[in-house]
């Protein structure tokens, strides 16, 4: 987990791709989940955080910074803990989500990244044809 900080813009990108911010010596891209997610731009305010994540696309592994309005706590779930997300009569595109944790001051969503990510977002973060199958 990292500080806020502008991260380097990359002309052309997509919106949500915010740029690239130096992790350990690596590039590594930083992206605005809200705007991923069909949300609002986040407003950088001293809570913003930049979360790291590896992710695993086939046989190759992504890592991305996902800027977050606020981070409360970190903590590991187990399978068991995880509901599917509930049925809210309508139609949408829920097929990243992975499910719902029940905490006790509400409810933690599960998104899978690798289903939030289409080919051409993973092209534009520096995907590979590989990884179109996973996608």
């Amino acid at each position: 987990m990292l500080d806020h900080e502008e991260a380097f813009r990359i002309p052309n990108g997509p919106d949500y791709l915010v740029g690239l911010r130096d992790v350990r010596g690596q590039g590594v891209p930083v992206i605005d989940l809200r705007l991923k997610l069909g949300l609002s731009r986040t407003v950088p305010t001293p809570n913003t955080r930049v979360l790291v994540v590896d992710i695993t696309l086939g046989e190759r592994r992504l890592t991305l910074g996902l800027i977050a309005d606020r981070v409360f706590e970190v903590v590991a779930f187990r399978a068991e803990q995880m509901e599917a997300a509930p049925d809210i009569g309508v139609h949408w595109n829920s097929d990243y989500i992975d499910g719902v944790v029940r905490r006790d001051q509400g409810f933690v969503v599960v998104i899978d990244l690798a289903r939030l990510l289409t080919a051409k977002d993973l092209a534009a973060l520096g995907g590979t044809d590989k990884t179109k199958a996973v996608a």
